[in-house]
Parts: C-alpha cells; sequence; structure tokens
C-alpha cells in the first residue's frame, strides 16, 4: 500500500470516529439511560419515562444518583427545583468529581433555610484533593417555585458556573503560577439530598424541622455536550476532534458575561474566599491576586 493511500484511509477512519464520538457526546437526558440511583432506598425516584427524578429526605435518611458516564471537559446542564418551604438544615448537591485522596471536584451546594429566608448557593473547585475555594451567593429569585438551570462548563482554560445561562462565577487555568487545575481525572455527575443542620443553616443555629419531612428536590432536562470518557484513547480522540467544532472549548466571558457575573457578584455575593483575610492572615491563594472573576 503506498504511503498516500495508507494516510487517505487513516484520515478516513479518523473521520469516522470523530463523527461517531461526536454523536455520543450530546446526550439529552432520560434519568434511566444517564444515571443509576445510588443510595436512599425508594427515597429517589424516576418518573414519567425517565424524564423526571426526585430526590427526599426524611429523618432516617437522604437519598442520590451519580451519572453512569465519566466525563473529561464539557457542559453539562441541569434544571433543579429545590426543597420548598421549611429548608433549614439541608443540602441539596450537585457536581462533578472523580475519586482518591487527590480527586478533582467542581460543586453547587444550595444550603437550605427557614421559610421566607433566602438559600445560599455554595460553590467551591477542588484540583488535587485541594479545595478551600468556597463563593457562596443567594440567587436573584426563588428557586423553589420553578425549575432552574444550573451549568458547568469545564474546559482546558477555566471553569464557569452559570444559573439560567447567567455566569455567576469563573475559575481560570492558572498552572503556570504554580495552581492545580482539574484537567486530567474524568468525572462523573453527582447528586444528593442530605441532613447537614450541624453546620448548614446559619452555621449550624437552625436544625432541621422534621416535622416538615420528607424534603423532596425535583430534576429534569440533563444536557451534557462533553467528552464522555471510555478509554484514554477514545477520549483523546474527541478532544482534539469533536471539541474543535463546540462552544464551550473555547468558553470564555464576553462583554455581555463581564455585565452579567459583575451584576452578581456585586448584588448578590455572600462570601468569597479572595476577601477573606481573616482566614489567610499569611496572605490571600495566588489566584486571588491574578483574577478577577474567580
Amino acid at each position: 500500500m503506498s504511503t498516500t493511500t495508507s494516510s487517505s484511509l487513516q484520515v478516513s477512519l479518523l473521520l469516522s470516529l470523530f463523527i461517531l464520538t461526536s454523536l455520543a457526546a450530546v446526550s439529552v437526558g432520560n434519568f434511566h439511560q444517564d444515571f443509576d440511583i445510588t443510595w436512599g432506598d425508594n427515597r429517589a425516584k424516576m418518573l414519567d419515562g425517565g424524564n423526571l427524578l426526585t430526590l427526599s429526605l426524611d429523618k432516617t435518611s437522604g437519598s442520590g444518583f451519580q451519572s453512569k458516564n465519566e466525563y473529561l471537559f464539557g457542559r453539562i446542564d441541569m434544571q433543579i427545583k429545590l426543597v420548598a418551604g421549611n429548608s433549614a438544615g439541608t443540602v441539596t448537591a450537585y457536581y462533578l468529581s472523580s475519586q482518591g485522596a487527590t480527586h478533582d471536584e467542581i460543586d453547587y451546594e444550595f444550603l437550605g433555610n427557614v421559610s421566607g429566608d433566602p438559600y445560599i448557593l455554595h460553590t467551591n473547585v477542588f484540583s488535587q484533593g485541594k479545595g478551600n475555594r468556597e463563593q457562596q451567593f443567594y440567587l436573584w429569585f426563588d428557586p423553589t417555585m420553578a425549575f432552574h438551570t444550573y451549568s458547568i462548563v469545564w474546559n482546558t482554560q477555566r471553569i464557569m458556573f452559570l444559573v439560567d445561562n447567567i455566569p455567576i462565577r469563573v475559575f481560570n487555568n492558572l498552572e503556570s503560577i504554580g495552581i492545580p487545575f482539574p484537567k486530567s481525572q474524568p468525572m462523573r455527575i453527582y447528586s444528593s439530598l442530605w441532613n447537614a443542620d450541624d453546620w448548614a443553616t446559619r452555621g449550624g443555629l437552625v436544625k432541621t424541622d422534621w416535622t416538615k419531612a420528607p424534603f423532596t428536590a425535583s430534576y429534569r432536562n440533563f444536557k451534557a455536550n462533553a467528552c464522555v470518557w471510555s478509554s484514554e484513547s477514545s477520549c483523546v480522540s474527541l478532544s482534539t476532534n469533536s471539541l474543535q467544532t463546540s462552544e464551550w472549548q473555547n468558553q470564555a466571558l464576553d462583554a455581555n458575561g463581564r455585565n452579567r457575573i459583575r451584576w452578581v457578584q456585586q448584588k448578590y455575593m455572600v462570601y468569597n474566599y479572595c476577601n477573606d483575610f481573616k482566614r489567610f492572615p499569611q496572605g490571600l491563594p495566588a489566584e486571588c491576586k491574578r483574577s478577577r472573576f474567580l
């Protein structure tokens, strides 16, 4: 076989792989297809033919689920309706995570509150087992009245947190100054509803009112436009081909995004580790000095 013919065949095979993996990479969710219920007995339920999933918490146990697939970079969207009424003491967690002592993790945690007081949206980023990068926000709507979309955009340059497509936080890749960045460990999607009344609401001062149980959170319209990790070679092939045509691959804040994140952080941010000088008396973490929107 000539060198030209061999090269043409390789290109053809790579193109075929690109098309197949591109199609596999976009999942518009059915919970039966995409997730496993991992704990909570019958407190977690898939309803409406897999189009709706609910998690419940009572005094005996909470509940949770995880994705069947692992992902390495992508955009993950989930619509969630949080526990209504007096949700004090409860935490609804929704996050990406790998496993092990040096795991990577990208967190949303919704900290419940007494009726009439707002939820706190807690965010964090772990890389190589190190977190301590918390930012917290109030939301500009009642997250218990309707479904809202909570998104994670994860590419090689940055991690973006978006609520109803409005950016609230960006964690940039600053490996150039020695800050670890999640880039090599595939992560699953996890979500759980659990009791954390030792810390979740006003530092643990407000306890869970079990007379209001069961507490229920609902999920729908999961979507993953991402690299599905099945083996090192297939994911790398996908990363170097189909991701080039994915908007999220190089997604960053444009002028409108910068205005929106500034609005959120000025009006709704209630805690930022980069402003916590008491916590870091020896000096703020290095990334706080280099990135405006963390």
